[in-house]
């Protein structure tokens, strides 16, 4: 069926608005020199991809390796959390740690276990879990799409990272959005306010306890 209306017009979101478009980004140094940034540059400027270095085995323990009793998720209060319940936690960036996302949080089980050692009856409910915080975050103005992803090489406690990226920002597509979340500026601290209340709303729909109103 045609129309002879025309395509409406779509807005930038306010996150996207803000953003320095066509500004060189000045980043901090130790964004190039942390030791997982696979690039670098050589003496005349160029691009260049780091040398592997030599293996470190065995490999140094993780926080919480020894258990519950040296974990950094199982000291946080609930208090410090956007959403909880009996059995998972929904967690939001240390406000003086926040990157520069639209909005990123953690899934995190109450138990002190990693993906493997899940136990069965937290492993039923991680799949309706990873839908329920997308579909918190996709329920915020602006966003094009939600990057899950699991990592765990600092703390061996699960915990699984939402990234909300904005809609029509397409560099910030794929597997460099966590590293363009560390390269642009902060969003500032009403922002950053106001999209944890409503991804708290949002999750207490359903159920649990939200920590932040």
């Amino acid at each position: 069926m045609s129309t002879d209306e025309p395509d409406p017009v779509v807005q930038p979101s306010e996150y996207v608005s803000d953003l320095p478009i066509g500004v060189e980004l000045k980043p901090k140094v130790d964004h190039f020199t942390w030791d997982v940034f696979p690039f670098a540059k050589d003496d005349e400027g160029r691009v260049r991809i780091r040398r592997l270095d030599q293996p470190v085995l065995p490999e140094p323990p993780r926080n919480g390796e020894d258990g519950p009793r040296d974990c950094v998720i199982c000291a946080k209060p609930d208090e410090k959390y956007l959403w909880t319940d009996e059995h998972w936690r929904v967690a939001y960036q240390d406000p003086e740690e926040r990157r520069g996302s639209l909005a990123t949080v953690f899934l995190e089980p109450r138990v002190h276990t990693d993906l493997g050692d899940l136990p069965a009856e937290r492993a039923l409910e991680l799949g309706p879990m990873i839908v329920r915080v997308e579909r918190a975050l996709a329920s915020l103005e602006g966003v094009g799409r939600v990057h899950v992803n699991r990592w765990g090489d600092g703390v061996a406690h699960l915990h699984l990272w939402f990234t909300a990226r904005p809609a029509g920002m397409l560099q910030l597509r794929g597997t460099f959005l966590p590293l363009w979340n560390s390269l642009l500026p902060r969003v500032t601290t009403q922002y950053f306010d106001g999209v944890n209340m409503k991804l708290a709303a949002a999750l207490e729909k359903d159920g649990g306890r939200a920590h932040v109103r």
